[in-house]
């Protein structure tokens, strides 16, 4: 069965910088989804979300732009803006579990507001020809709230949902409820998206077979964590490249070169590496100590020399 690979959005993860390095060393993504676009009820697009839009910063990638928002006129906004830049859909996450966020009835908070969903549905399809597509949560505090939002989604041309297997309170954490998930392939006409725990082609290849009738996978963490994944599963093997140090090598010191060039200040270019390294770490031998000595680097010098080490000692 043919299928398509898709990166999830992951706030302060997946920028441009982000997609273009792992799209040119690794490949084996069909289409990568951008982190949110956030407006705090001021319609005014931050430089930072513009920059990760702009199509000179995409180059040879398909990109779909993503709003969190509870407010119609907000969605319109952004959809104006995307259609500006040329993008044709735009994707509507209600699924961020983050208390930030679901506090302010936004993300994976608003599933349990059916009312609210259909009325931004319905002045969105009414005032513009943006395609809508939607990344969700199975709800909030259960994962029957979104039983009752999927009705509604019927009544629309919604391009597809995309649902990662969880709920809102549980974060990251625990697992996924595959059979919650089959409820929403048995009660909805629309196309549905896999999305949670795809971090090995094993996981990868048991998801096809509980879910034959899924054809779109969409791979989060896992793809920070392991950016070879992509072409393994394509290849349908387990097996890394002989080169995979020099490679993923070449991955972190592209990102690296990006982002001392972006930020500013060693504790925020040291911030943002360490960050990553929580993923990159669990791809090693020995990711406590990875992520340690990461830590342990206060400096530019010391981070460099530590990142050196790392990539010695794993060969």
């Amino acid at each position: 069965m043919d299928y398509t690979l898709l990166s999830s959005p992951l706030q302060g993860f997946t920028d441009f910088r982000f997609r273009n390095a792992q799209n040119k060393i690794f490949g084996g993504i069909d289409t990568f989804y951008s982190p949110y676009i956030r407006l705090n009820g001021k319609l005014v697009i931050k430089p930072s979300y513009e920059r990760d839009l702009l199509p000179e910063n995409n180059l040879g990638l398909e990109v779909i732009p993503q709003i969190i928002t509870n407010d119609a006129n907000e969605f319109l906004f952004v959809a104006k803006y995307v259609q500006e830049l040329g993008y044709k859909e735009l994707n509507w996450n209600l699924g961020c579990p983050y208390p930030m966020v679901t506090k302010c009835g936004m993300g994976s908070g608003l599933i349990s507001n059916p009312e609210r969903i259909y009325a931004i549905l319905n002045k969105v399809h009414s005032e513009s020809d943006i395609i809508v597509s939607m990344k969700m949560r199975l709800g909030y505090d259960t994962t029957e709230e979104i039983l009752d939002v999927l009705p509604i989604l019927d009544t629309y041309p919604i391009k597809n949902i995309a649902i990662h297997a969880r709920i809102g309170k549980q974060l990251y954490k625990g697992g996924v409820h595959l059979d919650a998930f089959q409820q929403c392939i048995d009660n909805t006409r629309h196309k549905l998206y896999y999305n949670g725990d795809i971090k090995s082609v094993e996981k990868f290849q048991e998801m096809q077979q509980r879910f034959p009738m899924i054809d779109h996978w969409m791979i989060g963490r896992g793809l920070i964590s392991d950016p070879f994944l992509p072409t393994m599963i394509r290849s349908n093997s387990a097996e890394y490249p002989e080169n995979r140090m020099e490679m993923f090598s070449k991955f972190h010191d592209t990102l690296y070169e990006i982002y001392s060039e972006s930020l500013s200040g060693s504790t925020h270019i040291l911030l943002k590496m360490y960050h990553l390294w929580e993923y990159f770490s669990t791809t090693f031998s020995n990711p406590h100590k990875v992520l340690k000595q990461i830590k342990k680097a206060q400096s530019i010098r010391n981070y460099e020399a530590a990142v050196a080490a790392i990539f010695k000692n794993e060969k």
